[in-house]
């Protein structure tokens, strides 16, 4: 199965009706109060009063709180993978396209931070565990990818031998805790923020 063929496969798991500007409307809706609110904090009715829409409308398009958390959580997982891979480029040095790969997680995050903040919010806690599962498995092939960028790295003999699990992870929870400290507002914006983080890992503290 190519990659085209398991996000098709992926979309129907979910009963996604993505050519629904209705559908569309209440998701995006759904991804600001999950944001503002948290999983536990939003409602049905939150997001309905929100939206200008009845319950009732609501629970036609969607079944539960749960299914809507879970579109905007699985598209917000399955977007960021196809953006960063869209821009790290074919050719260049292991250093170049993490740093590629960083700086794009930090263009996805700055352009969507409110999917983002929602989809990381009840991440492991979907009560369908098939439906995480399959989140899960998508999460994991874009881990995959940095990974593998650095493992090119050693290999290579550009880096030093590291365990690329975790490098991996250093690198992720640089750009993941953002969520929680990052204000647009500010001067820096969330690439330059990153490209710092790349510097710093890339080349690390000690003066040479």
């Amino acid at each position: 199965m190519n990659e085209q063929d398991s996000r098709a496969d992926d979309s129907g798991d979910l009963g996604m009706d993505e050519g629904s500007a209705r559908v569309q409307e209440l998701l995006e809706v759904g991804t600001r109060i999950f944001a503002e609110k948290g999983y536990e904090g939003t409602s049905m009715r939150d997001i309905a009063v929100a939206a200008g829409v009845s319950k009732a409308l609501l629970y036609h398009h969607f079944v539960s709180k749960d299914e809507i958390y879970a579109r905007i959580s699985f598209n917000s997982t399955r977007n960021l993978y196809d953006f960063v891979e869209a821009r790290i480029p074919e050719t260049g040095t292991a250093s170049e396209k993490i740093h590629a790969f960083m700086t794009a997680a930090a263009s996805f995050f700055a352009e969507h931070r409110s999917s983002w903040i929602a989809a990381s919010t009840a991440f492991w806690t979907d009560p369908d565990r098939h439906r995480m599962a399959r989140r899960v498995a998508r999460r994991r092939l874009f881990e995959q990818r940095l990974r593998d960028l650095i493992r090119e790295g050693v290999e290579s003999g550009e880096f030093r031998e590291v365990d690329p699990a975790a490098a991996g992870r250093l690198i992720l929870s640089g750009i993941n805790w953002m969520q929680r400290w990052f204000d647009p507002s500010k001067s820096l914006t969330a690439e330059e923020i990153v490209t710092q983080y790349a510097d710093i890992i890339l080349n690390g503290l000690t003066r040479r």
